[in-house]
């Protein structure tokens, strides 16, 4: 009897979850879809409710206890995986990481010498810690406002003509302009690339991204803004400065107008087969941002993501909602 009576109140716990319970997991199914087990440390930051390092613990215990996760070597992940895997490619992943982020940096540098450049952030899985033979750097740039497209024409004839077109150190994916900086996609996805970014050129801007982008605070309310002191400072060379200033006037307002336009009709070509939505989503191309994702990675994530949850709550009969 006392068995029986034992069982029933472990069904009720299991199906009895609180709001942090909830969050926790649904973090942990979000970094499941990278193969991605976290630390007690990326759960609170990560974690979608404002609470404390100490009471983040004492619900992974619990959660633990009723075998809802596993924790090794310092990593939290849902029972059934490939432990010894995950594991291993998470603490790789992050010596590869370690070692670009200094590539990174020393890139990022080249790059702020370029024309109309007013602040880079590193994204992707870089920003996450996290790098493997496949992983390229992804820069989020910031430009002057109306000279966005003339900036990040210049930069990919540098990256076609010297660097053979390699996305590996130099991939320029995502641009706004200074006048721009709010993100117009508001979602786990958007919110969890904007508090992981990392600044590695003019502090300034950084902050100035994140203020513009405090609704990403409603989804991860415990992350923090990133150490700023290794970044480089605004570059204030002579030269850049001229370059700027001959292409100040009517000239580049010309230049930058012909730049956007003949980007947006070649990937319109390119991508005819995207109907508006996709179009926008994938590849915005507005005067003040120009996003280039043509494979689609921000819906199949959130995809992923939704059909990760309904799996956990039909596997354990349980609401994550």
């Amino acid at each position: 009897m006392l068995v029986q009576e034992a069982r029933y109140s472990m069904r009720v716990e299991e199906k009895e979850l609180n709001s942090l319970s909830k969050s926790i997991l649904k973090t942990l199914l979000y970094f499941n879809i990278f193969q991605y087990p976290l630390t007690r440390e990326e759960i609170h930051n990560y974690c979608s409710l404002n609470t404390s390092m100490h009471e983040i613990s004492a619900q992974l215990e619990i959660l633990e206890s009723i075998g809802y996760v596993k924790k090794n070597g310092g990593f939290y992940f849902f029972k059934g995986v490939d432990e010894k895997m995950l594991l291993r490619r998470r603490i790789e992943g992050k010596k590869n990481a370690e070692k670009l982020i200094k590539t990174a940096g020393r890139f990022s540098k080249f790059i702020s010498f370029f024309p109309f450049v007013r602040g880079i952030c590193l994204s992707g899985s870089l920003s996450k810690g996290y790098a493997d033979k496949e992983s390229d750097i992804d820069y989020f740039i910031v430009t002057v406002p109306g000279r966005l497209w003339l900036c990040r024409t210049i930069l990919i004839i540098f990256k076609k003509l010297f660097l053979f077109n390699s996305h590996k150190y130099f991939c320029v994916n995502y641009f706004v302009d200074t006048s721009s900086l709010e993100i117009s996609d508001k979602n786990t996805f958007t919110a969890t690339e904007l508090v992981s970014v990392i600044p590695t050129y003019n502090s300034a801007i950084y902050q100035q991204l994140m203020l513009a982008n405090e609704w990403a605070k409603s989804y991860f309310p415990n992350s923090e803004l990133k150490d700023s002191t290794k970044v480089h400072p605004e570059n204030k060379s002579s030269l850049k400065k001229k370059i700027e200033w001959i292409f100040s006037g009517k000239m580049g307002n010309k230049l930058d107008d012909k730049c956007f336009q003949l980007t947006l009709s070649q990937w319109k070509k390119k991508f005819m087969d995207f109907d508006e939505t996709q179009f926008d989503l994938r590849l915005r191309s507005r005067k003040n941002v120009s996003k280039h994702h043509p494979n689609g990675f921000q819906e199949k994530v959130m995809k992923k993501y939704e059909s990760g949850i309904l799996d956990f709550e039909k596997k354990y009969n349980v609401s994550l909602t």
